[in-house]
C-alpha cells in the first residue's frame, strides 16, 4: 500500500484528487494540506511514502516544502502534480528533489502509474514536461566528465528516459544484476543519491538529449 499526503490549496481541486486516488488500487491517502508546512508537518508525523504536491501554495510554496521534505525525510518521495509546466518550475522542483512532474490535466492511470513509480524511487514525467526538458534544459557539455564509461552512460541515459532497471535489462541484454552494478558505479561518480539526482545530471550533462 502506497501511503500519499495530498498538497493543493485549492479545496475542490484537494478534495476531488483524495476522492480520486481513493480509486486507485493500492494506495492509501494518509492525509491533506493546504498549503507546504502542513505537507512537511504530515509527512513528520510518519508512515508516508509519497507527497503528491502542488507548486502555487500560501505559506510555503511547494518548492520550499519539496526542498524541505527531500533533505529531511530522504525515504518519502515528491511527486508534482501542477498546472504549470514552465521551464522555471520544472527545473526548481526538480532542483529542489521532486522525484516527478505531472501536469493537472493527467488521467487517473497516469497518477496511478506516477504514483507505484515515484515510490519505487524511479522518476516519472508527463510527455509535456519531458519534451520540455530536452528542449529547454540540456546545455552542452562532455558527458564524461565524471570518468563515466560508455555503458554507465548508456544506462544514465535510459534512467532519464524513465525506463525501470528491467527495461534497461531488457534494451541492453543484460542481467537486472549488472544494471544495478553499473547504476551503483553511476551514482558514486555523480555523487547522486536517487534517480532524480541522476536525471537532473543527465539532463544538464546533455547525456538525456544524446540519440
Amino acid at each position: 500500500m502506497i501511503r500519499v499526503v495530498v498538497a493543493d490549496d485549492q479545496q475542490v481541486v484537494r478534495e476531488g484528487l483524495v476522492a480520486l486516488l481513493g480509486l486507485i488500487d493500492g494506495v492509501e491517502v494518509a492525509g491533506a494540506a493546504t498549503n507546504g508546512v502542513e505537507a512537511v508537518d504530515l509527512v513528520a508525523q510518519g508512515n508516508v511514502d509519497v507527497v503528491l504536491m502542488d507548486l502555487r501554495m500560501p505559506v510555503l510554496d511547494g518548492i520550499q516544502a519539496t526542498a524541505r521534505i527531500t533533505a529531511d525525510f530522504p525515504g518519502v518521495a515528491v511527486l508534482v502534480l501542477t498546472t504549470y509546466a514552465d521551464d522555471a518550475s520544472i527545473a526548481n522542483a526538480l532542483r529542489a528533489g521532486a522525484r516527478g512532474y505531472l501536469t493537472k490535466d493527467a488521467s487517473r492511470a497516469e497518477i496511478g502509474a506516477a504514483l507505484r513509480s515515484t515510490a519505487a524511487g524511479q522518476s516519472t514525467f508527463d510527455p509535456q514536461v519531458t519534451k520540455r526538458l530536452l528542449a529547454g534544459l540540456t546545455p552542452t557539455s562532455d558527458p564524461g566528465g565524471d570518468g563515466l564509461t560508455a555503458r554507465e552512460t548508456e544506462v544514465l541515459r535510459l534512467i532519464a528516459q524513465g525506463l525501470s532497471n528491467p527495461e534497461i535489462a531488457g534494451k541492453l541484454f543484460i542481467s537486472e544484476a549488472t544494471v544495478k552494478t553499473h547504476i551503483n558505479n553511476t551514482f558514486a561518480k555523480i555523487g547522486a543519491r536517487h534517480r532524480a539526482e541522476a536525471v537532473r545530471y543527465a539532463f544538464r550533462k546533455g547525456i538525456a538529449s544524446e540519440t
